[in-house]
């Protein structure tokens, strides 16, 4: 049995792994590429802990990095070595022999919020860099939701009630919608047509997605997201607008709707973070917290930064 075949089993026994850790999604994510997973076990050969990866290659550098539209990764460890800060270090040590036998040029991966294998991996030599997200994780209340919204996103509201929510928005026609958004604004997706497709077919199957769209009368959509889940949070996870109907207040409204949904399938609702400061601004106005996570890095081939800084040209010019 392979160690990804041994994971699939392993994670269908867990009372919970992240969305972007299961192999379903990094099946979707990675598809035409391809993904593994290290597993460190103890002596009856249990898996105390898993790290599923992206391995790339650029001429002759090997590398590990995030999929796209994936927040989280890196180790996921068993309850019974997360309550011991000693197990989880050598865990994590463990881990650390397998990626330098690997001759990789550098490794980056993004850990869940809280995860003691973030100083773990600190310590044993990994450079750490902080991200965040914005998470409502009460949403038994809707009227203290709505109050707990700024003024402005309140009065966007209020301008909203024209509109109405469908969901009937297939996912052809919102990655139509959501390419004419971006073109209006002189970007492009960083992904494909065929990537999202894969993607939402694979978690339409599971009934781990929604589409959403705001609409006018003529069911004209000024504003769309597609959401997904797992056990316990909704990812905000390609929400779109149309930038001629940015005073409508339609993507105020779409935010409340997915909140909504996350309300009636009993999970939080995660923003899926940003470190564009307009975006963590307007995510802010919506009774969210701030909610830290981690990046953990190592440059095994000091040269390959030059590789790194070239994509984050690229990215920049895409958006």
């Amino acid at each position: 049995m392979t160690n990804k075949e041994r994971y699939s089993e392993w994670v269908a026994k867990q009372e919970y792994v992240p969305l972007s850790m299961h192999p379903w999604w990094l099946d979707a994510v990675c598809a035409g590429k391809g993904w593994d997973v290290l597993l460190v076990e103890d002596e009856q050969k249990q898996i105390l802990g898993a790290m599923p990866y992206l391995l790339r290659k650029r001429a002759w550098f090997k590398y590990i990095v995030m999929p796209p539209l994936s927040q989280s990764g890196g180790i996921w460890v068993t309850p019974e070595v997360t309550a011991d800060r000693w197990k989880t270090a050598e865990v994590c040590r463990r881990f650390k022999e397998q990626l330098d036998a690997m001759g990789l040029a550098y490794y980056y991966q993004q850990y869940i919020p809280g995860s003691l294998c973030v100083d773990a991996m600190h310590g044993l030599g990994f450079k750490t860099k902080e991200r965040v997200t914005y998470r409502v994780e009460d949403l038994s209340d809707l009227d203290a939701l709505i109050a707990s919204f700024s003024k402005n996103k309140r009065r966007q509201l209020q301008k909203a009630l024209s509109l109405h929510v469908e969901k009937t928005m297939d996912i052809e026609e919102f990655w139509r919608f959501h390419s004419r958004c971006l073109e209006s604004r002189k970007r492009r997706c960083s992904y494909s047509r065929e990537f999202l497709l894969v993607l939402e077919r694979k978690a339409r199957r599971l009934n781990q997605c929604e589409i959403i769209s705001i609409c006018n009368a003529d069911g004209q959509p000024y504003a769309a997201a597609l959401l997904v889940w797992d056990k316990r949070y909704m990812y905000y996870l390609v929400p779109t607008y149309d930038a001629a109907f940015g005073e409508s207040g339609a993507s105020a409204l779409l935010v409340l709707e997915a909140m909504k949904l996350a309300r009636e399938k009993q999970v939080h609702f995660d923003f899926e973070g940003s470190m564009e400061r307009g975006i963590a601004n307007h995510y802010k106005q919506f009774g969210s917290t701030r909610t830290t996570y981690f990046g953990v890095e190592k440059y095994y081939k000091p040269i390959f930064r030059i590789a790194i800084w070239i994509q984050k040209l690229r990215e920049w010019r895409y958006r």
